[in-house]
């Protein structure tokens, strides 16, 4: 079987005027995982599994109204779900049954530096952070030679591909990235430390 790899992109608490509540400006120190979108895939886009790890926001646990319409994450959604440490075991756990993976994948760096930021403040952090990480926008960019219009919506278009799903929710982002993974020249990929994606 084709190397597998892990897509993550997740989605956070946000503000409409980019202020947080404590005066601040919006920042992912700022910011709260509200959702791990995760998705199994092969690099010919073949879907292996996929699950949405919901998390209750402990500082800020009240989602704004521009939030909510971006995400289409509920407080009802959040109310029901488990803090972030709790959360990323049950995510830990899900993982566990695959062994096989290599490396771990998201659009861009935002979703890697997030993640490193409340796990530090979690004091709990997300075995797959230990895999190498691969930026699929940065390969995508090599692969296609666009420089400008390279965000999710972007490049799907690039291939004349209709988003599927809500745009803004975790799971349906990383579902989304795993449609372009076919596209990409793999062999760009040492550019994201992917030594360990190999066969």
């Amino acid at each position: 079987m084709d190397a597998a790899l892990l897509i993550v992109d997740l989605e956070a608490t946000c503000w409409e005027n980019h202020i947080a509540p404590s005066g601040f400006r919006q920042s992912i120190d700022e910011m709260e995982i509200i959702e791990f979108g995760c998705v199994i895939a092969t690099r010919k886009g073949e879907v292996l599994d996929k699950r949405s790890f919901l998390i209750k926001p402990r500082d800020n646990p009240v989602l704004s109204p521009f939030c909510e319409q971006l995400t289409s994450i509920t407080q009802a959604m959040v109310d029901d779900a488990p803090l972030f440490v709790d959360a990323v075991s049950e995510l830990d756990t899900w993982l566990s049954a695959w062994p096989e993976l290599r490396a771990w994948a998201s659009w861009g760096n935002y979703d890697r530096r997030h993640i490193t930021a409340q796990s530090r403040r979690e004091n709990r952090t997300p075995g797959f952070m230990r895999l190498p990480h691969l930026n699929l926008k940065s390969i995508w960019k090599h692969t296609t030679g666009e420089r400008k219009r390279n965000g999710l919506g972007a490049a799907l278009k690039y291939h004349a591909l209709a988003f599927e799903g809500q745009p803004h929710r975790g799971i349906d982002d990383a579902c989304n990235m795993a449609r372009l993974l076919p596209y990409m020249d793999w062999s760009l990929a040492c550019l994201a430390r992917t030594e360990g994606l190999e066969p």
